[in-house]
C-alpha cells in the first residue's frame, strides 16, 4: 500500500480543495491500493502528528468550495530550525511523523515559504511533491499559481466605477501584495484603473497627482487607483531599511500605504478621496472556473509524479502545459513584475499611469 501525506500551508486561497481533489481522484483512479493522510493546519499537523485518514468521499463535492478542508497555518521558514516553546525540534518532529506513518510521499500545497520548507524536507531525505498556491502569482518556475485568477476577480471591484462617477471622487483600491504586484497589475487592468502603483515601480506622488489633475481638466469626474499594499515612493525606495524605519517611527502613522497616498492626493489636488481595502476577501470565496481547471490539472500531474516516484519537484504551468520544476530551483525565488514588461508598456499606451514618469 502507498500512503500519501497531504497538507495545505500558509495563507489560504481559492482552489486549495480543488487541487487536493485533483491529487486524490487521480491517485484513487490510477492505484489499486492507496491511503491518503491529511495533516491538519499545515506543517503544524506534521510536527505534532495531528492528522486524519481520508476517504474518497472526503474529496467529493469540494471542487467549488473555497478555503481548505484540512485547515492551514503559517509556519515561517526562518523559524523552522528554531525549537518550539517546549524545546521540540520541528524538523526532526516532521521527519519522525513521516517515518512513523510510513509515508511514501508528502504532498505540499503552498506559497513561497511553504516551498522553502518543502525543499528543506526533500533535502532531509523525505519524498516530497509540491503544488503552487498563492493569490500573488509570485512563485518562480510557474506561469500561474492556483488562487490567483480567483483573487483577481475579487480585487477588480467593477462597482467602484459607479460610485466614483456619481460622486466625482478619487477612489483608491488597495490590493494585496507586499513585495510583488501581479495581482494589482491584473486587477487594475481588468477594472479600468487610471493609475496602478506596484512595489516593483516606485512612484512619484507628484506624477500621481499630475495624472489626476490631467483627468480633471479633461472633464473626467473621477479617478481610480489600484495600489498594491507594498507600493513604495521613489523617496522611500532610495532609503536604507534603517533610514526607512526611522522615518516611519518619527512620521505620521497611516493605517496603510493607500491612506498615506490618499492624504497626499487630497492635499495636493484638493480632490475628495476614498480608500477601499478588500483585504482577505481576495483570498476567500469559491474558485473561478479557470482556477478549478488549473487545480485539477496540477493535482493530476502531482499524482503522476508520485506514481512514477519522481520526488523533489513542484508541478507547474509553462506555456499552458503542465510540467515539473525542481524544488531546489523554486525555493527562495520570487517571480516579480518586470517594470519593462509588455503588460506595463501596453497599459501605458492606453494612458494608465504607474506614477513613475
Amino acid at each position: 500500500m502507498r500512503r500519501i501525506g497531504i497538507l495545505t500551508s500558509g495563507g489560504d486561497c481559492q482552489a486549495l480543495n480543488a487541487t487536493m481533489r485533483g491529487v486524490a481522484k487521480s491517485l484513487y483512479n490510477m492505484l489499486d491500493d492507496v491511503e491518503i493522510i491529511g495533516f491538519e493546519d499545515g506543517y503544524k499537523g506534521l510536527m505534532y502528528a495531528d492528522y486524519q485518514i481520508m476517504k474518497p468521499a472526503d474529496f467529493s463535492g469540494i471542487l467549488t468550495q473555497g478555503g481548505t478542508i484540512l485547515g492551514t497555518s503559517r509556519q515561517p521558514f526562518k523559524q523552522m530550525r528554531v525549537p518550539d516553546e517546549n524545546g521540540l525540534d520541528k524538523v526532526e518532529a516532521m521527519k519522525h511523523t513521516y517515518k512513523k506513518l510510513k509515508l511514501s510521499c508528502l504532498v505540499v500545497l503552498g506559497g513561497n515559504g511553504s516551498q522553502k520548507t518543502a525543499n528543506m524536507l526533500s533535502e532531509e531525505g523525505l519524498n516530497v511533491v509540491s503544488l503552487p498556491k498563492t493569490i500573488d502569482n509570485d512563485l518562480w518556475g510557474t506561469d500561474m499559481t492556483f488562487g490567483f485568477q480567483s483573487a483577481v476577480e475579487v480585487a477588480t471591484i467593477d462597482c467602484i466605477h459607479t460610485t466614483a462617477a456619481s460622486h466625482g471622487r478619487v477612489f483608491i483600491v488597495e490590493v494585496m501584495g507586499h513585495k510583488v504586484g501581479w495581482l494589482t497589475l491584473y486587477a487594475g487592468l481588468a477594472g479600468g484603473a487610471d493609475i496602478i502603483l506596484l512595489p516593483e515601480v516606485p512612484y512619484d506622488i507628484q506624477v500621481v497627482c499630475d495624472a489626476i489633475t490631467k483627468r480633471t481638466k479633461a472633464g473626467k469626474r473621477f479617478s481610480i487607483l489600484a495600489v498594491a499594499e507594498g507600493a513604495i515612493s521613489k523617496e522611500d525606495a532610495a532609503m536604507s531599511k534603517k533610514e526607512l524605519k526611522e522615518k516611519k517611527k518619527n512620521g505620521v502613522v497611516y493605517p496603510s500605504v493607500a491612506y498615506e497616498i490618499g492624504a497626499k492626493i487630497q492635499e495636493v489636488t484638493g480632490s475628495e478621496v476614498r480608500v477601499t481595502v478588500p483585504g482577505h476577501m481576495q483570498r476567500g470565496g469559491e474558485p473561478c472556473p479557470y482556477d478549478r481547471v488549473l487545480a485539477t490539472r496540477l493535482g493530476a500531474a502531482a499524482a503522476e509524479l508520485i506514481i512514477n516516484e519522481e520526488y523533489g519537484y513542484m508541478a507547474a504551468l509553462k506555456n499552458n502545459e503542465i510540467t515539473k520544476v525542481p524544488l531546489s530551483e523554486v525555493a527562495g525565488k520570487l517571480k516579480t513584475v518586470d517594470p519593462n514588461c509588455s503588460m506595463i508598456k501596453e497599459a501605458k499606451r492606453i494612458g494608465i499611469s504607474f506614477g513613475d514618469q
